[in-house]
């Protein structure tokens, strides 16, 4: 049999229509403890996911964990993503077994689930072997998740993995639902997002634009 390639995207890579994103628990309390990312890297990572997901207009389900009563607000780098969206908060550790995320997630009916949250080992590893058990694909944005320690972070991501979820990083995230520079209707989304909360990568890209006028599209 002959090989023939031709100019189409893998099927396991991520559009925005084709999954469903879930940030879990970016919130004071479970931020306080988290030693495997520094503070600054986790609100950019979160906020890069949030702005990217909410502008190529990803389903997504914000959800937190004893918001009032101790673990406080979510980021606002990711609220002001989502203007009015409903915060589901729950008493459960694993988001998987909260009635009320999962009939969101029945409501928007995707078997591609996208995770990122704190703590890895906890809020993420619950829901992430729970929808694998259901039949899911299951993505982790792993530098959009943080835990108490290296080692805590480093074992749930091995753990999830290991039971077929597929890691990714906040950027890689954002670049695959872009996928090509030509698309211009969200050209100035994405390397707006990237200059705001891209780090390196986004001060390359206001150098550039700066110096020289330069654009990824030509």
């Amino acid at each position: 049999m002959t090989f023939k390639a031709t100019p189409t995207p893998g099927a396991k890579l991520l559009s925005p229509k084709d999954h469903t994103l879930i940030m879990i628990d970016f919130q004071s309390q479970m931020a306080f403890a988290t030693h495997s990312i520094d503070a600054v890297s986790l609100r950019n990572n979160a906020a890069l996911v949030a702005h990217a997901a909410a502008g190529f207009g990803v389903s997504t389900i914000l959800t937190t964990v004893a918001e009032k009563s101790f673990s406080g607000p979510m980021f606002t780098e990711i609220t002001e993503a989502f203007p009015g969206q409903a915060m589901l908060d729950r008493t459960s550790m694993n988001t998987w077994e909260d009635a009320a995320v999962i009939a969101r997630v029945n409501e928007i009916g995707k078997s591609r689930i996208v995770l990122a949250g704190l703590w890895t080992s906890v809020c993420i590893v619950g829901p992430a072997l729970s929808a694998l058990d259901q039949g899911a694909e299951v993505y982790v944005i792993t530098d959009a998740c943080g835990d108490v320690s290296a080692e805590a972070h480093e074992r749930a991501i091995d753990r999830m993995v290991q039971a077929g979820a597929r890691p990714m990083t906040a950027l890689q995230y954002m670049l695959e639902l872009q996928r090509d520079w030509a698309r211009a209707e969200t050209y100035d989304l994405t390397t707006g997002i990237a200059k705001r909360f891209g780090g390196a990568y986004g001060l390359g890209i206001i150098y550039a634009k700066t110096m020289f006028g330069a654009s990824e599209g030509h």
